[in-house]
C-alpha cells in the first residue's frame, strides 16, 4: 500500500527585496491512507503554504512531494492537474459554490472535467450527499442551505473523485461551536470510511482529539508528528 502523502525536506522560499522570504523550512511529513492529522499554529507560520504545495498549487523551491506513490515534481503541469483532480480533494475555508447550481450539480460538474459518465456522477453525487446528511436538500441552491451544510456540500464535492489526500484549511472558521463540531466528526467519519488521509488546518484546538494525530506549525518550521490515543477519537 503507498504512502498517501509524503513530504521530504520542503522548502518553499518567496523574494522578499534583495533576499528571500523562506515560507517552508524543510518539512518532512509522511500520511498514510486512513491518518486524520490536525495541524495547528500561529497565523503566519507556513499552514496554508503547506497546504498549497500537498495540492501541488505551488511547487516548492525544494524537496520531494509525492502523491499516492507519483512523484509530483516530475510531472509536467497537464499531469500534475490531472494527479490533483484525481487524486487530491481540497476543502477550502469558505464552500466557494456556484450560486446557480443545485446541491447535485455542484458535485456533478468536477465529474464532468474528469470526463466520467454523467448518470454515474449524477448517481455517485446523490450518494456522497445522502452521506453527508444532505438526502433531502439534492434539488436546493446555495442560497436555501445554512453555512453547515454548505460546507457539508464542499466535503462531499472534494470526495467525488475518490482522493488519496483529503487537504482541508479551517473548515470550522464561520461555523459556531455546534457545526463546527459536527462538520469536524463528518471528517473523521468521511477518512475512516475512505480512507484517505487528511490534513486539517484549525485554530479550534478543541476539536484536535477527534484527530489521530497533531503537528504544529512556527516560522516555516513542522513539529513532530504526534500520534494521539486512539481513545481521544
Amino acid at each position: 500500500m503507498n504512502t498517501a502523502l509524503n513530504l521530504v525536506n520542503v522548502t518553499l522560499e518567496y523574494p522578499d527585496g534583495d533576499g528571500t522570504l523562506k515560507a517552508l523550512d524543510g518539512i518532512s511529513l509522511k500520511l498514510d491512507p486512513g491518518v486524520f492529522l490536525s495541524l495547528v499554529g500561529p497565523s503566519g507560520s507556513g499552514k496554508s503554504s503547506l497546504l498549497a504545495v500537498a495540492a501541488t498549487l505551488i511547487r516548492p523551491t525544494a524537496g520531494l512531494l509525492v502523491i499516492d506513490g507519483r512523484d509530483a515534481g516530475a510531472l509536467s503541469d497537464a499531469d500534475r492537474t490531472s494527479l490533483r483532480r484525481d487524486k487530491i480533494g481540497v476543502i477550502f475555508q469558505q464552500p466557494n459554490l456556484l450560486p446557480s447550481l443545485t446541491a447535485v450539480e455542484q458535485l456533478v460538474i468536477g465529474d464532468h472535467l474528469r470526463r466520467k459518465p454523467a448518470r454515474k456522477a449524477a448517481r455517485r453525487a446523490a450518494d456522497l450527499l445522502e452521506l453527508v446528511g444532505l438526502g433531502p436538500a439534492l434539488d436546493k441552491r446555495p442560497h436555501q442551505l445554512s453555512g453547515g451544510q454548505r460546507q457539508r456540500v464542499n466535503i462531499a464535492r472534494a470526495l467525488m473523485g475518490s482522493p488519496a489526500v483529503l487537504l482541508v484549511d479551517e473548515p470550522t472558521a464561520a461555523l459556531d461551536h455546534e457545526r463546527s463540531e459536527a462538520v469536524v466528526r463528518l471528517l473523521r467519519q468521511v477518512t475512516d470510511e475512505f480512507q484517505v488521509a487528511t490534513v486539517m488546518v484549525t485554530h479550534d484546538t478543541e476539536f484536535v482529539p477527534l484527530t489521530d494525530a497533531v503537528a504544529s506549525m512556527r516560522d516555516g518550521r513542522l513539529s513532530a508528528v504526534r500520534m494521539l490515543s486512539p481513545a481521544a477519537s
